[in-house]
């Protein structure tokens, strides 16, 4: 079990983590949060508290996005991808083709058609192009994928800050009886609400700005640090680096059981990335908040050099192979070490980086997860309050008689209703605290799964496969439903199709995933299919359509015939001997929306023409 185990093999690293660096870690934590509450501003209207009054420079938006693709799992978990026997920097593949192809189309593409109206979110624009309904499944899978990748990010942080600060959250715990991993939890989810109710989208945003500069200085003291404890320049680590081949960069392989070749970073990673930069809440919810579509494209594609921080802790990586090399692992840091190897950087952090630079790590490494945490907060308060509670809210007021007949969203101020965002009333000042309750209550959600999130761990071969494959589970199915809004007009369809392909998207995900060797997965895909079906017998039971039905019938048999089936045999390269495999995560975002949009499309009734009686042309 990981809990008792990082009891048993912390207490000494921890003793390294002084007072200074606790001054370090809070100083650090305080001016964020001044810095970021002044130019946050003050917060009238729901428009300022999610869409920062759509005033942000480009330049803040592209670093905030930087820091938040970045978060504490890229920071601690590619060094060990390079560390690692056999580790080299393939991984940068991903973000040198895949992440510029996709921002290509994230820029030239989405950003046009959601600036065409003025909205909160993705999941508004497809609500607005395929139905209410949709934005409300949209909603769903958003708020899904959200909460199981946040929530293993938060609980990979933890682990991390459990081992650091094992000494004083000890305490804490041998007081409370609480274990010291739930209190790692707690305090990350804490002072995330607390950034994040403190001031909206701008708060969220100026602090990933602050972040993005400490990843950068973290990663370089880092790395001289190791320079400085070796005899060794920089050079001779260099090159010792190259003549192992932790540069290799390029991998042709086409196996697509492989986490990082070219054809992986040109078709998977440009697919998925189309669905994290542009159809994900979490990082689309920055793009609106530009002053316009020419600053939002900006800000997408300076977000690529995002990519120097991967680079620079890849560097890190061949770092810490060179120095632990020449001064191997012993005592309570080989046995964390071999308990959970991307443990590496934190060790090496907590062992041999002086006093008040491990202060400064460490702040980096936790604020990373509050960038990360911060930001879904904000982007699951945002979407079920325009997916949920604003639709029951304007109800309940025309009922009342309190709400003249309008089209649009009339309490969402700026998202399309009649009235003006610059009047502060008693119905904006309610909806802020809705806004403001509701990142409260998912930051209590996402704290209690990512303590629940140590089980999934053990399917992925590293935390970063862990945390980007589960988001991969419902990423396709939203950019899926971003592109049969965008063609719905031309194809003639209405939202029908994507209400059930979507979550038979998700199972589809689900059945080629490294879960499917587990009878409980497999049975999962057969209960998920047959509620697929029985919904869609629901909701057409006056007259249901014979060759759609027929489809769905289709859809259905090929994702159980996937759980049963999708898994690779190849020998294992020491011993020989027979392995199942499944395909490699980046590949999840293409199947789930190969399923969604196919299946979508197929499903779909004949569009109702006044849908599209108000829509802005497509340009």
């Amino acid at each position: 079990m990981i809990i008792p185990m990082l009891a048993e093999t912390s207490g000494g690293l921890s003793g390294h983590f002084t007072w200074i660096d606790w001054l370090v870690v809070f100083g650090y934590l305080v001016v964020t949060t001044v810095i970021g509450g002044a130019l946050a501003g003050k917060q009238q209207t729901i428009k300022d508290f999610f869409l920062a009054g759509r005033k942000l420079p480009w330049y803040a938006v592209a670093g905030s996005s930087i820091a938040t693709e970045i978060s504490a799992i890229t920071f601690v978990s590619v060094p060990f991808i390079v560390f690692q026997p056999g580790g080299n920097f393939t991984y940068l593949q991903l973000g040198l083709i895949g992440g510029l192809f996709a921002r290509l189309v994230v820029a030239f593409v989405l950003v046009p058609a959601y600036y065409r109206r003025e909205i909160y979110s993705p999941y508004d624009y497809m609500g607005h192009m395929l139905g209410r309904n949709v934005r409300g499944m949209t909603t769903a899978l958003f708020s899904l994928g959200g909460m199981l990748a946040q929530s293993s990010r938060v609980y990979l942080t933890a682990l991390i800050l459990a081992l650091v600060l094992h000494a004083p959250l000890g305490d804490l715990a041998g007081a409370t009886g609480i274990p010291v991993l739930v209190w790692a939890i707690l305090i990350i989810g804490i002072v995330s609400v607390a950034w994040t109710l403190m001031g909206g989208m701008a708060t969220v945003i100026w602090t990933d700005v602050i972040l993005f500069i400490v990843f950068v200085v973290g990663a370089l003291v880092a790395l001289g640090t190791i320079v400085a404890h070796l005899d060794a320049g920089l050079f001779t680590i260099l090159k010792a680096g190259w003549e192992e081949g932790k540069f290799e960069l390029w991998d042709f392989d086409f196996s697509l059981t492989m986490e990082f070749t070219v054809w992986t970073a040109a078709i998977a990673a440009t697919w998925g990335g189309i669905g994290a930069y542009g159809t994900d809440q979490l990082m689309a919810q920055r793009l609106f908040c530009c002053k316009n579509q020419r600053e939002a494209r900006k800000a997408v594609l300076a977000s690529y050099f995002g990519i120097v921080i991967t680079v620079l802790v890849s560097l890190v990586g061949v770092g810490l192979w060179y120095y632990y090399g020449k001064n191997p692992l012993e005592g309570e840091a080989l046995a964390a070490f071999e308990e959970r190897g991307d443990r590496i950087f934190p060790i090496f952090i907590l062992s041999v980086i002086p006093t008040g630079l491990t202060g400064l790590i460490i702040a980096g490494i936790f604020a990373a997860a509050i960038s990360s945490l911060d930001s879904i907060l904000a982007a699951l308060s945002q979407t079920s309050l325009h997916a949920f509670y604003l639709p029951l809210r304007e109800r309940y007021l025309r009922l009342r008689g309190m709400l003249p007949p309008a089209k649009g969203d009339p309490l969402s101020a700026g998202a399309g209703g009649d009235r003006s965002d610059k009047v502060d009333t008693e119905e904006d000042r309610r909806t802020v605290l809705v806004s403001r309750l509701l990142v409260l209550f998912w930051g209590v959600v996402l704290s209690v799964l990512a303590i629940a999130m140590h089980r999934a761990a053990d399917f992925f071969p590293h935390l970063l496969g862990l945390a980007l494959g589960l988001a991969g589970f419902v990423s396709g199915g939203l950019m899926a439903g971003f592109f049969l809004g965008f063609f719905a007009r031309r194809l003639r369809i209405d939202g029908t199709g994507f209400l059930f392909a979507a979550p038979l998207g998700v199972f589809a995900v689900l059945a080629v995933s490294p879960f499917n060797q587990h009878d409980w997965a497999v049975q999962a895909c057969w209960v998920g299919g047959l509620v697929v079906l029985a919904g869609w017998v629901a909701w057409h039971w006056k007259a249901l359509p014979l060759w759609r039905t027929l489809g769905l019938v289709c859809g259905v048999a090929l994702m159980v015939l996937l759980a049963h089936q999708a898994y690779f045999i190849e020998l294992h390269p020491v011993t020989g001997e027979e392995v199942r495999r499944t395909i490699a995560w980046p590949w999840f975002a293409p199947v789930g929306s190969l399923f969604t949009f196919v299946f979508g499309y197929l499903l779909a009734g004949p569009r109702d023409p006044a849908m599209d009686a108000d829509e802005p042309e497509q340009g």
